[in-house]
């Protein structure tokens, strides 16, 4: 990515925490695209589906959005949280990872010192209609796949990730505000 998308993405993050919610539909739809290359780009055999860990990657970016320093560069960040949602959805799986410790050493750069917790999960989570609410917290907290829950809820994968979606937009409504 060029140094102008990358000036372009830490535009719109910084209004988006401002409160401008075209800026930071606009900043996900991008970040999502960036992710789901990298996704595919990593998951060289089947078992994972690189939705998933978009989807998780989005959830992360939007509960953390308040950990990025906006004088920092904004795609590491992207990428580190991208980075550690694929060891997750590759551990759920009982694969080993190898990741070279040059595409990893910016992340070690600073320690994080907000942690999200169980009460701004859950406030995040209620501000859903229940059906939503249960798909996103089976998908993006208890970190089923898109399959499991499907079967979980006994719904199609389709509408599991029509209401992953649907949720997670909501959220960043919602929540994109504050």
């Amino acid at each position: 990515m060029t140094g102008k998308n990358e000036a372009e993405l830490s535009r719109l993050l910084r209004a988006a925490i401002a409160g401008d919610e075209r800026a930071y539909a606009d900043f996900l739809h991008r970040t999502a695209a960036l992710v789901r290359g990298l996704a595919r780009r990593k998951i060289v055999q089947g078992g994972i589906d690189p939705e998933d860990v978009v989807q998780e990657t989005l959830l992360a970016i939007h509960v953390k959005r308040h950990t990025w320093r906006d004088e920092a560069p904004v795609l590491p960040w992207i990428y580190a949280i991208a980075r550690f949602k694929l060891i997750d959805a590759f551990r759920r799986r009982g694969r080993r990872v190898e990741i070279e410790i040059d595409e990893i050493a910016e992340t070690f750069a600073e320690p994080e010192a907000e942690t999200v917790s169980d009460r701004d999960i859950s406030r995040v989570l209620d501000s859903l209609p229940p059906a939503q609410r249960s798909v996103v917290s089976a998908v993006s907290v208890e970190g089923r796949s898109i399959g499991e829950t499907a079967t979980r809820f006994g719904i199609s994968e389709t509408a599991v990730r029509v209401s992953l979606h649907r949720g997670l937009a909501a959220i960043a409504r919602r929540f994109g505000r504050e």
